[in-house]
């Protein structure tokens, strides 16, 4: 028997590389013969690096600045003039020292950096991975990073952060790097949310930030200002609007109306880059998931993708999960036949997070012995 696992990370608790050891670890106690092969999966966000490293990417490290300003260590992926871009690790909420939330003040100049970064590199074509990002400056801080001023009514240049584009007064894209215009684009995201509104990039996406609703309030203001300032500068599109770009705090806003990006879902781009679909095709089993399976998770998340392929191939699928708030229809629309979660197994939430991994090779033992019985009542 082959089972394939992909899946996603296990947000807080382990890496996706650690719940598919934890998994193997615990399918190989079942002592039956079968084949594992374990694939990377990601949405765009954290871990997509990663997955194309798996498919034979190499590693580029630079340091950047973080999204409270204090330099981070980074890593982008390269091969053949493609960059892999990840905001998460430039500009991710993870970044932020003990959880210590900057709402109004964090910045995306990390992630223009990894950009500048990679054009140096000579890459032409730039895959923006736009997941898990800490700010809500509407992608200012990452235009500023290649060459765009803004200033206040002073003059003076705008400091880090959503909240201070509420004094921007002027916005001169004519210093942006040239080398900007010559590449290509590519918007990874799991949202297709628009900058602004109900369902924007504040309303939405600041409170999870810290942002609270007075916050939220200026930090709408501010990315209106911003994006009607920034529209309205030669070569800029309109973008405002657009499928993704409320994604990461409006760093998708930026990257579509300055960089022409084009969005594509990134769950289908990270299956494509390591060749999921092929080893799927070989598969008995699928197993996918993530730390919480809920209804965001059905606005395109990581899981439901690779749910869609094994059907589309007609393989078996089943998820694992931290906690799951789906009912029974709803993951049989989606394809998933099973799900093991650890809170059925932990005694409660914080046990659940503390001991991830032990309950995750229980499962795995679990599922391998379902497998089994399963395949042999064929």
């Amino acid at each position: 028997m082959r089972i394939v696992i992909a899946v996603d990370k296990f947000k807080g608790s382990l890496t996706g590389t650690e719940v598919a050891a934890a998994l193997t670890e615990g399918i190989a106690s079942a002592g039956a013969d079968i084949q594992v092969r374990t694939v990377p999966v990601a949405d765009g966000g954290e871990g997509t690096v990663d997955a194309a490293l798996d498919a034979g990417y190499t590693a580029r490290s630079v340091t950047v600045t973080g999204p409270t300003g204090a330099p981070v260590d980074a890593r982008y992926a390269v091969r053949d003039g493609r960059a892999i871009v990840e905001l998460a690790a430039a500009s991710g909420i993870g970044l932020l020292s003990d959880g210590a939330l900057s709402p109004l003040t964090a910045t995306s100049r990390g992630t223009g950096e990894l950009i500048r970064a990679a054009l140096d590199d000579g890459c032409t074509q730039i895959v923006l991975g736009v997941g898990g990002s800490a700010s809500t400056d509407g992608g200012a801080g990452m235009l500023q990073a290649l060459g765009v001023r803004l200033r206040d009514a002073a003059g003076t240049e705008l400091g880090p952060g959503g909240a201070a584009l509420a004094r921007l007064a002027h916005v001169d894209v004519s210093g942006l790097d040239a080398r900007v215009n010559q590449a290509e684009f590519v918007l990874a995201s799991d949202v297709d949310n628009p900058l602004l509104g109900p369902r924007g990039a504040a309303a939405v996406f600041a409170p999870q930030k810290g942002a609270t609703p007075t916050e939220v309030q200026t930090l709408e203001a501010a990315l209106a200002r911003w994006a009607r300032l920034l529209q309205a500068q030669p070569g800029v599109r309109e973008a405002a609007e657009e499928p993704g770009a409320g994604a990461a705090g409006g760093v998708g806003f930026a990257a579509l109306a300055v960089f022409g990006a084009r969005g594509e879902p990134g769950a289908e781009l990270v299956q494509r880059l390591t060749g999921l679909s092929d080893e799927i095709a070989r598969a008995d089993l699928v197993v996918t998931g993530e730390g919480s399976l809920d209804e965001q998770s059905l606005a395109g998340k990581a899981p439901i993708g690779v749910a869609r392929t094994a059907g589309a191939a007609g393989v078996s699928v089943v998820a694992v999960c931290g906690r799951t708030t789906l009912s029974a229809a709803q993951l049989r629309v989606v394809g998933l036949r099973r799900v093991y979660a650890v809170t059925d197994l932990a005694s409660d939430g914080a046990s659940a997070i503390a001991n991830a991994r032990e309950y995750l090779v229980q499962i795995g033992r679990r599922l391998a012995l379902d497998a089994i019985a399963e395949h042999a009542g064929r």
